[in-house]
């Protein structure tokens, strides 16, 4: 790992704003182009709460293997 950004966000926000919010903050942090979903990693966000963006889903080259992204824990009340 090369480096690593936690996001909170308490808002009363859907999950999905939640996430695409926290993928613009990091992106923002890491001054990095921000990465297009795709079919198969918003199959991998539903399954495990987690994705790899690699270099396919970015427009620009990126100086990384892979952006990861996770859900680390999620208020269910």
């Amino acid at each position: 790992m090369t480096k690593d950004f936690v996001v909170e966000d308490v808002s009363s926000s859907t999950r999905t704003h939640k996430v695409f919010g926290a993928l613009d903050r990091i992106c923002y942090e890491f001054d990095i182009p921000r990465p297009i979903w795709l079919d198969s990693n918003i199959s991998e966000f539903k399954r495990y709460s987690k994705v790899r963006f690699g270099s396919d889903s970015f427009i620009e080259e990126i100086p990384f293997d892979y952006l990861e992204l996770s859900v680390l824990e999620e208020d269910m009340g």
